[in-house]
């Protein structure tokens, strides 16, 4: 099948009158234009405007969308979690250098940003999901390793790419790890979801292959009385440690800041990739007491066993009646807490996945863990160290794949994501 992709000129660069609105091709009035996306209150969102468009308005988790262009950084970092999510590492194919690699950052710009703005696929669009408002779609692009080999951009490589060091807990499936290209698409909707999977895919064309692919998912907005921390598959709030957009360093923490020696980078972020396993069968065995110990965390509500709400600060040092710290000095939030770290912290955001029942009738199932920092050497590696160390979560998961990846800032109009590395 010939690969499709959003109306391009044969250098790559948008081509006029190619795309219409996704709910137009049903049959409503009008295609959303530059006068139906109303920049929102905070954090460069967008709100579709769907509201002159058909009868009967989008519902609320439809009709909210993301500014691809012009914001300090890619779309998909710090936006709440999405209900659907697909992740997907690409390698570039023999023969592919620097020069199809940018015409295919183009390509996948040009689309992202049409989709995440409501819009349809170009010409050959799959009709997936025609009836569906943006619903919250990110689509946020990132670099592997081995993409500045392929390139010939290795002097360009900054050492935060350095490879991640072996822990003793790993099974990695190297099949399932690494790769030249990195894309994370999330959305409030399967089908949006999907769609955005698909015409990233067909739109790699003959310059790029599919190295792996995750679906995952989270709960959908509006299935609780009010927004909450989600849950992972053990049933534990998970998120509670993150950093908080009001801390002076939350942009430190997560963002490379200017000054670098790679200004491509400037306003990026690293992402760590990890599936990683969840044991529900031996999990799911221990008693509610046994599980809290081993988090550290009650699992009604995510506060310390220490006392106080989930925002409670852990008490690290508080004992009980029998002289034994109420917070087991193994217990996972003890040893992850950015204290226990010399203050190394980076933004989870994670999705669950469920990949059917194993032979053996085990569920394959567990965390497509997802984190954000400036420098994975100061940010990933040293917690997950001390959690490979002693950690009483690590006799109930397994890692199962890896990756890390370089994630540029986000693209100004008429600009594509890396430009700045590969136009270097």
């Amino acid at each position: 099948m010939t690969p499709v992709t959003p109306a391009t000129s044969a250098d790559g660069t948008p081509a006029s009158g190619g795309d219409i609105s996704r709910r137009r091709l049903l049959g409503t009035a009008g295609a959303v234009g530059a006068t139906g996306l109303v920049l929102g209150a905070a954090g460069g969102a967008v709100a579709y405007g769907a509201a002159n468009e058909s009868p009967t308005a989008l519902a609320t988790v439809g009709s909210t969308g993301i500014a691809f262009h012009d914001r300090p950084h890619q779309a998909g970092i710090t936006e709440p979690q999405q209900a659907h999510g697909h992740l997907v590492a690409f390698d570039l194919t023999p023969g592919v250098g620097r020069k199809e690699a940018a015409a295919l950052m183009r390509r996948w710009s040009v689309l992202a940003g049409e989709l995440m703005a409501g819009r349809s696929a170009g010409d050959g669009d799959t009709g997936v999901a025609l009836d569906a408002g943006p619903s919250s779609l990110t689509v946020t692009f990132g670099f592997g390793r081995s993409f500045f080999d392929r390139t010939s951009l290795v002097a360009q490589r900054p050492p935060g790419l350095d490879p991640l060091p072996a822990f003793s807990a790993d099974q990695l499936d190297a099949r399932r790890s690494d790769g030249d290209l990195w894309v994370q698409i999330g959305a409030n909707d399967a089908l949006v979801a999907f769609h955005a999977l698909r015409a990233i895919q067909k739109a790699a064309g003959e310059a790029a292959r599919v190295r792996w692919q995750m679906n995952g998912f989270n709960r959908s907005p509006g299935a609780t009385t009010q927004p909450m921390t989600a849950r992972n598959l053990m049933g534990q709030v998970d998120g509670t440690g993150n950093p908080k957009p009001s801390e002076p360093d939350f942009e430190k923490r997560l963002f490379v800041p200017s000054g670098t020696d790679h200004p491509w980078l400037q306003g990026g972020s690293y992402a760590v990739v990890r599936r990683i396993r969840m044991l529900l069968d031996d999990w799911e065995k221990l008693s509610l007491t046994k599980q809290e110990r081993v988090i550290g965390r009650r699992k009604s509500d995510g506060a310390p066993l220490t006392g106080g709400t989930e925002t409670t600060e852990l008490d690290l040092d508080k004992a009980g009646p029998d002289g034994k710290l109420v917070i087991p000095d193994n217990a996972h939030a003890r040893i992850s807490a950015p204290e226990q770290n010399g203050g190394a912290a980076m933004l989870r955001r994670p999705f669950s996945f469920h990949d059917g029942i194993a032979a053996d009738g085990t569920p394959d199932a567990g965390l497509l863990f997802i984190c954000w920092q400036a420098d994975p050497l100061r940010g990933f590696v040293p917690v997950q160290r001390k959690l490979d160390r002693g950690d009483a979560l690590s006799a109930f998961i397994r890692h199962e794949a890896s990756g890390l990846f370089a994630v540029p800032g986000a693209p100004k109009k008429g600009e594509y994501v890396g430009q700045r590395l590969l136009e270097s």
